[in-house]
């Protein structure tokens, strides 16, 4: 089963790359590989039946399982069983699979540029169904469930171009992933109620967990609303005829064989288990009935063939659904037979309109006539396929109508009430309409219709007509030989109790009251068709007052304009009120579960341990009181660093060196980067501070810092256990194998932790480089240059590569040193009144002196203070200063890599690292000490996590590489460029490179000029 799915999903990975080798034949190739699995499937067929009477897993005579632990403490496993219901619903899957994309091949055009992202998502979406049958775990269960969800939503949405592609994808996501959130709060109902999320083993336990009531009835109630969404039945059904602007290929597959059937198999997965619970019945069977006629009856107004199918597979659905989920041994034998005679002949009928709207342009059955006569083959094989549908012997729909009639007639006698009747009376019913329909589909198709031309049609290849031929083969071969699926398919019905006579497939039952309601069945679909011009006058002058497309679509218009009321009146575009939200309810929300659970108090305060911290503090107190009052945008940023500064040595005093230190370097960062983006606002905070408001700022300001007091003081008040921080020394000496219990949480003990920060960090620079790199569509002066319109930048600096860029460099290197470049040479592209001769001289005597102290930090940090974080705010430090001392063109001249490539590979070292230990039989993240012996160095204790303290590093490196090129170099750029646009412009001083004519000096003078400039 694991081999199945990882073949399955790596295929469709590569199969982009497979089309553009080998273009549409490609379909060949992808159709083979589900086609191996099921010759696999069906020759070890007999290991998978036989063995359903023991339903937990594990017991003797289980069908074949595989798990693997995913995360043992919510009992969330890697579980997989082939049991007689998985494996009919593979062969299903597997074999409609197969032949569908074979007949792909054929389909598409050879020029059509999106064949390979088709083929890998339905070859995905034939592994994710697989997936989903074989799961025997519910959240497992649930997670192939969505991916369909979404690989279903691209499949419509094939024609992206088109509206109702896009409408009815974003429809069919809409209403199926409703129904499965629905559902997953269900099977965490259940599981909980199980202790268990096996679903063996729950349904090993359902006799029990049936007699708990209402929490196990409400569970299984929440998973049939997923069952009924995602088999598009009554209330939900819109969504499926809506699906039918996806290529037929998909309509076939996924409507006929796949994810409709998902609702189907879930149904007849819990119907041993909990077709007894309280809400059961109801609800499968009302809406199943319901389904049923609804369907039929709108696929009789239908003039497009391929929505006749729609609502005809609406129909289906809840017939199917009325018989799976009738809950006893005779309704499960007819209920996988017309499971499987469904799956049969309607692939044949969608593939059959494939083929006629591809080779005679139109799907309109009152432009269609005469197609019978040009595509005889074609029209035999549609005949089987609608009289199986319409239940016409000697085809294998018509041996499962027949066990169906049969179920429902034994269960109207032993019920004996009105109830049971009426739902005979409606599948009766239903089955006339489907008759009708059916009758409906094969005129309009191939009939030659008077007054009508004869439609142009193109003659169909044999390799084109294959896969529909083969299912209506196996159509009219388990027909006539029903033996073999009855046969596979007994296993399951034992699961249900004997309470009858044992039932069978087969195609004669002798005169019985179930053929005479078939032959009812076809004299009033003939009668129904024959009156079909009655029938659609009927429904265009009745109008039913409930329609339930037209109420999605009101629903989400009434959400759309909510949504529209709710935002003008909270997205104002005020920081302000923004803040006044978000702090308030910061303040009320955890204050009043405080004062509702009665939350401790600490019983003795003490104000400092040491008089300096009541210094700093005072001084903390006062940076904030400052930096509200400040009327500057520069003053408030100075005086918000010096709460950051005081804190800091609050840490140092409370012997937090490691706290200390990243706090220092992180506001020494932070200060930098808010000087640099000062340079783009306004010099003043505002202009006239509202004085009403003042008071309430205040306020709400300093309730927010005391609520922040007293929630931290009840947490500690709170405790009740020992503190686990207690034994991190131990921890990280013995395990992290550094002395440093800081530095060895983060890459070791809590190194989780460490790698989704990161990846936050990563995120973060991205966006923010996203946000300042991005070249607007109008900017005259990029596109001269060469910039690509709405692109984004995030390699080396773009100035590089302009002419008057590299004469700049070009003239300063020339000014340096004769015969060498001088270090720091781009600072001397600064203009005179910009440049700091003392600045540049502590840049030359401190830059290498910081990089080497933050790679000893780096190193230094497992065992002392420092580590990762801290050594890359230090070597960002270092950049820094060469850009504050050379500009722009230093920062470019110093960074030969890019920050993106500083992210990317810092998060992949960490990635890795983390990883590496699994192909070692270890754990994710788990670190190894080695022990060895240097010349000079002597004994080196080296630990793996350092590995992962590098990529932190680089992480750090490039976020603020990231912050200076975005707040620094761009800022400038941008500004240069608005005088270079005030300016006159004049033709570009021609500039000598420095192994050139030194004699020659005009064009030195004229670069003089330009850098003066």
């Amino acid at each position: 089963m694991l081999f199945v799915l990882t073949v399955l999903f790596t295929v469709a990975l590569v199969a982009p790359l497979l089309f553009r080798k080998v273009g549409r034949s490609a379909f060949y190739v992808l159709a083979a590989f589900p086609a191996a699995a099921f010759i696999w499937l069906v020759a070890t067929f007999p290991r998978y039946t036989g063995a359903d009477q023991t339903l937990a897993s594990g017991a003797p005579n289980a069908p074949p399982s595989v798990t693997i632990p995913w995360i043992p403490d919510l009992r969330v496993e890697l579980a997989f069983r082939m049991d007689t219901l998985s494996a009919v619903l593979s062969i299903l899957i597997l074999g409609v699979g197969a032949l569908v994309l074979f007949y792909c091949a054929r389909y598409f055009r050879p020029n059509d540029p999106k064949m390979g992202s088709f083929g890998a998502q339905l070859l995905a979406f034939a592994a994710t169904m697989f997936g989903l049958v074989t799961a025997d775990d519910l959240i497992l269960l649930f997670i192939f469930w969505e991916l369909t969800t979404i690989l279903s939503y691209l499949l419509i949405g094939y024609a992206a171009h088109r509206l109702s592609a896009r409408r009815a994808a974003l429809q069919a996501l809409i209403v199926t992933t409703f129904g499965g959130l629905a559902m997953l709060v269900g099977m965490i109902m259940l599981g909980s109620a199980a202790q268990t999320y096996r679903i063996s083993e729950i349904l090993a336990q359902a006799p029990e967990l049936v007699s708990q009531g209402t929490l196990v009835n409400v569970a299984i109630a929440l998973m049939l609303v997923g069952a009924v969404s995602k088999s598009a039945l009554v209330p939900f059904h819109f969504w499926l005829p809506a699906a039918m602007a996806a290529p037929t290929p998909v309509s076939a597959y996924l409507h006929a064989a796949a994810m409709v059937k998902a609702g189907i198999y879930l149904i007849a997965r819990l119907a041993p288990g909990f077709s007894e619970t309280l809400l059961w019945h109801p609800i499968v069977l009302i809406l199943g009935l319901l389904t049923m006629l609804v369907g039929g009856w709108r696929a009789l107004r239908q003039f497009d063939i391929k929505l006749i199918l729609a609502y005809g597979t609406v129909s289906q659905l809840g017939f199917l659904t009325l018989v799976v989920g009738l809950g006893n041994r005779e309704a499960a034998v007819a209920g996988m037979g017309l499971l499987l005679a469904h799956g049969f002949f309607k692939a044949t009928l969608f593939l059959v309109v494939g083929i006629i709207d591809h080779q005679a342009g139109t799907r309109d059955i009152r432009k269609l006539s005469g197609i019978f006569r040009a595509a005889p083959k074609l029209a035999v094989v549609a005949v089987i396929g609608a009289a199986s549908m319409a239940g016409i012997p000697p085809f294998l729909g018509f041996v499962a109508k027949e066990s169906v009639y049969e179920t429902y007639v034994h269960y109207g006698e032993e019920q004996g009430t009105f109830a049971g009747w009426i739902l005979l009376a409606g599948v009766v019913i239903g089955s006339v309409l489907t008759f009708a329909y059916s009758a409906r589909f094969i005129w309009g198709a191939f009939a030659t219709k008077g007054g009508c031309a004869p439609t142009p049609f193109k003659a169909v290849s044999w390799s084109f007509l294959a896969a529909p031929a083969i299912l209506a083969a196996a159509t009219v071969v388990f027909g006539l030989w029903p033996g073999p699926l009855d046969t596979a398919i007994a296993s399951y019905a034992d699961l249900f109790p004997a309470d009858g006579p044992p039932t069978h497939l087969a195609l004669w039952h002798g005169l019985t009251p179930a053929l005479g309601l078939t032959g009812l069945t076809i004299a009033a679909g003939v009668a129904l068709f024959l009156l079909r011009r009655n029938v659609e006058s009927f429904q265009r002058d009745i109008a039913f007052p409930l329609d339930a497309e037209r109420s999605y679509r009101g629903t989400i218009g009434v959400l759309d304009d909510v949504a529209v009321w709710v935002t003008g009146r909270t997205q104002r575009g005020s920081l302000s009120f923004y803040l006044f939200v978000i702090l308030s309810m910061a303040i009320v929300t955890p204050l009043s579960a405080l004062l509702v659970r009665a939350a401790p108090m600490p019983q003795d305060f003490r104000l400092y341990d040491n008089p300096l911290q009541a210094v700093i503090g005072a001084a903390v107190i006062l940076g904030a009181v400052a930096a509200a009052r400040a009327s500057k945008r520069f003053l408030a940023v100075l005086m918000v660093s010096v709460s950051g500064y005081g804190i800091a040595l609050i840490f140092a005093l409370q012997g937090a060196p490691d706290l200390a230190l990243t706090q220092m370097l992180v506001e020494t960062i932070v200060l930098v980067a808010f000087v640099l983006a000062l340079r783009s606002l306004p010099a003043r905070l505002w202009k006239r501070e509202p004085k009403r408001h003042r008071l309430l700022r205040a306020v709400l300001g300093i309730a927010f810092g005391a609520s922040m007091v007293i929630f931290a003081m009840t947490a500690m008040a709170s405790r009740v256990a020992t503190p686990i921080s207690l034994d991190f020394p131990k921890l990280a000496y013995e395990i992290g194998g550094g002395n440093n219990i800081v530095n060895v949480t983060l890459v070791d003990i809590r190194a989780w932790d460490t790698f989704g920060e990161i990846s936050v960090l990563a995120i973060a620079a991205t966006g923010l480089a996203s946000l300042i790199f991005v070249r607007g569509r109008g900017d005259k002066r990029r596109r001269a240059e060469g910039v690509a319109s709405g692109s984004v930048d995030r390699g080396r600096e773009h100035f590089a590569s302009t002419g008057r860029r590299q004469a700049t460099l070009a003239l300063a290197r020339k000014f340096s040193n004769v015969g060498r470049e001088a270090w720091l040479v781009a600072g001397r592209t600064l203009a005179p009144e910009r440049r700091s001769i003392i600045f540049e001289v502590i840049t030359r005597l401190l830059f290498h002196s910081v990089i080497i102290f933050s790679v000893y930090l780096l190193i230094a940090g497992h065992n002392a203070p420092g580590g990762g974080f801290a050594g890359g705010l230090m070597a960002g430090l270092a950049l820094t200063i060469r850009y504050l001392a050379g500009g722009r063109f230093e920062l470019a001249e110093a960074s030969p890599v890019s920050a993106g490539t500083l992210l990317g590979g810092g998060l992949g070292l960490a990635a890795l690292s983390a990883a590496a230990p699994l192909f070692f039989g270890g754990q994710v993240l788990q670190s190894a000490i080695i022990k060895f012996t240097w010349p000079i160095f002597g004994e080196v204790k080296f630990v793996t996590s350092t590995i992962f303290d590098i990529g932190v590093y680089l992480i750090v490196v490039g976020l603020v590489l990231d912050v200076l090129r975005s707040l620094g170099s761009e800022i400038d750029e941008r500004s240069e460029g608005d005088r270079d646009d005030e300016d006159t412009i004049v033709e570009e001083p021609q500039i000598i490179s420095a192994d050139e004519n030194a004699g020659d000096t005009t064009g030195t003078r004229a670069g003089e000029e330009e850098v003066a400039r």
